[in-house]
């Protein structure tokens, strides 16, 4: 959490009660005027829910909680391995970027989400549900490109299939994509690897704030799905 500003009035604020209040926003789904009177006075809670996105606070506290639960199940501090993949919302009227995905049947937001092989959240972008997950995930590469050294290989779905495709990413992110496959055999198949990003968004479905995209921007959107995140590690750390 970021130290207070020097000079001018001291902090008063509990910080644990605004860490609370956002948690609380999630989980309830409702608006930031609804918010209890036990918690901060809302205005504040939303001041500083906005700042740390802005200054991209809500990824680096993300950054960090993962290497503490990495290392404490004896794992290097940065993965060697992702999953890759996107899941379609629908949005409000407020939302400022829509599209249609017609493969989905969703009219929204699509979140394109890369995770290490315990399914935490490496990174996170929010785009309109028509692009592509191609391109989706280019955006994703872009965003880690250098800032993972032992990172060598991605697995996905069928959607990202393409000998092109695949070649740019080993070509331009040094990376090993790999498709798995859907298994023909009837009935249901857990999937390697493809279950564990499947899984991460079981988890954000469990935040009323996360079923149905309630943001006016992407960004803001990105930064509830970081915070989601930072409640669950935070979990398993406690």
């Amino acid at each position: 959490i970021p130290a207070p500003k020097t000079g001018g009035r001291p902090r008063t604020v509990d910080m644990r009660e605004i860490i609370n209040a956002m948690f609380y926003i999630l989980a309830a789904g409702c608006a930031w005027r609804l918010m209890p009177h036990d918690l901060p006075p809302w205005t504040t809670v939303y001041h500083y829910f906005r700042s740390w996105r802005i200054q991209g606070i809500w990824l680096k506290i993300n950054q960090v909680l993962r290497e503490r639960v990495r290392v404490q199940i004896q794992k290097e501090k940065t993965p060697s391995a992702a999953i890759v993949d996107s899941q379609s919302v629908k949005t409000t009227e407020i939302a400022s970027k829509v599209g249609y995905n017609g493969g989905k049947l969703v009219k929204g937001h699509k979140r394109h989400i890369l995770v290490d092989t315990l399914g935490l959240l490496l990174v996170v972008i929010v785009t309109a549900a028509n692009l592509a997950e191609k391109k989706g995930a280019v955006y994703l590469l872009e965003q880690i490109k250098d800032k993972f050294p032992r990172l060598e290989k991605v697995f996905a779905d069928g959607g990202y299939q393409g000998k092109d495709f695949h070649n740019q990413v080993q070509k331009d992110y040094n990376l090993d994509l790999e498709v798995v496959k859907r298994n023909q055999s009837k009935g249901f198949k857990v999937l390697p690897w493809r279950w564990i990003v499947e899984r991460t968004f079981a988890w954000f479905m469990r935040y009323r704030r996360l079923t149905i995209d309630y943001e006016g921007l992407t960004e803001t959107a990105e930064a509830f799905i970081y915070v989601a995140m930072v409640r669950i590690m935070l979990r398993r750390l406690a």
